[in-house]
């Protein structure tokens, strides 16, 4: 009996071309944790399934994400073809790939959230794959730069987006993303807005909060950073 492949193929449609072409995900069996870190990065043991999130049509270079637009305007097209496509060469990044053909991945999708005006959600959630690949490589300079470039958009996204997402887990993400980048009175300020809020029922993200609120006081503790006087005590 041959062994089971860690990649399968999916089809996909490019909402630019309307092109069909194939992508790969990971088998289920092949997902395998090794830990998760506090702003919900996953470390793999084996092969890694977030280097397989952006899928790329190989025929115009649409890169997306199964959370993009599904249907894109005629102005959002032409934006796109002008940007993107004039420049591109048939690539098919459709099969296994390495840490460089994901940060490719990613960093493309960037580019198409940006010329056809995707949802703050969807950019947020690239910039803040592109810090944890940069993470997975210990380069810590680029993933603070990230980790800050996707702090920014999910401030914009629950600011316009709020009410359709999961405000509980949004504000939690930009406590945590503020304490990581060492920004701590709003980090614990978020994170209290949590634990604070009546209206709240998320348990999980409660407790998470929690735990990180006294993991940023501890944080400035130590980095001698001085309590405001309305976040000494909860």
């Amino acid at each position: 009996m041959s062994e089971v492949e860690p990649l399968y193929q999916v089809k996909a449609a490019c909402p630019q071309c309307d092109s069909e072409y194939k992508t790969s995900r990971v088998r289920p069996s092949f997902k395998k944790a090794a830990r998760t870190d506090t702003d919900f990065c996953i470390h793999y043991k084996e092969i890694n399934p977030d280097y397989y999130v952006v899928r790329v049509c190989p025929f115009c270079g649409f890169a997306s994400t199964e959370n993009s637009l599904e249907r894109l305007t005629s102005l959002q097209k032409k934006a796109f073809q002008e940007k993107v496509t004039a420049r591109w060469g048939y690539r098919d990044l459709g099969g296994e790939r390495s840490w460089d053909d994901a940060l490719y991945t990613y960093k493309l999708g960037l580019l198409c959230c940006q010329t056809v005006g995707e949802k703050g959600r969807v950019t947020a959630g690239l910039l803040h794959h592109i810090a944890w690949l940069y993470r997975y490589k210990g380069n810590e300079e680029q993933e603070l730069r990230f980790l800050e470039y996707a702090l920014d958009e999910y401030t914009r996204t629950f600011e316009t987006e709020g009410g359709e997402l999961n405000n509980a887990r949004l504000m939690y993400l930009l406590g945590e993303l503020s304490r990581r980048l060492k920004r701590y009175q709003p980090a614990v300020k978020w994170f209290a807005r949590v634990i604070n809020d009546k209206r709240i029922m998320d348990a999980a993200m409660i407790r998470a909060c929690r735990e990180q609120w006294t993991a940023a006081r501890e944080d400035m503790l130590a980095d001698q950073v001085e309590l405001e006087e309305e976040i000494q005590e909860m």
